[in-house]
């Protein structure tokens, strides 16, 4: 099969964008939010302020385990949007349903930066987080 020059300048412009859609202006990537799991009902969505009770993996781009909440089955608790956790955290998990599950794909300027976590989280990494929502606790409004 051979390909003509308009077809091979038609894929790589299809890559180039992919690449650009990836990153933001000045070359830095984005945050990458996946659903793995929906919900059927969904009655209330993360938002800042809330307390929510989630299940963790973090991984390594490479596929290194860094940290879990899995093994002890403790689920990690912590007030959304109010930088308790990394922005890509506080980021990623607004608008989430109990029960519901994503991927989260955070560039470091969004996680632990240039310095890193050492000694598991070397600096400039990219993060990857499987997390799922377990409770939402909403503080009522005064």
């Amino acid at each position: 099969m051979r390909l003509s020059w308009v077809q091979v300048l038609t894929v790589l412009s299809i890559c180039l964008s992919a690449v650009a859609t990836a990153t933001g202006a000045e070359g830095k990537r984005k945050l990458q939010v996946g659903v793995k799991k929906r919900v059927d009902h969904c009655p209330i969505k993360s938002r800042k302020g809330d307390v929510l009770h989630m299940h963790y993996t973090g991984k390594l781009e490479d596929g290194t385990e860094f940290d879990s909440s899995l093994p002890q089955n403790q689920p990690f608790v912590f007030s959304l949007g109010t930088v308790q956790v990394i922005k890509g955290w506080d980021q990623g998990l607004l608008g989430m349903c109990e029960g519901e599950k994503r991927k989260l794909v955070i560039p470091s300027e969004l996680g632990y930066g240039e310095r890193g976590a050492p000694p598991k989280i070397p600096g400039g990494a990219t993060l990857v987080f499987e997390v799922e929502l377990l409770k939402i606790e909403r503080r009522s409004e005064l």
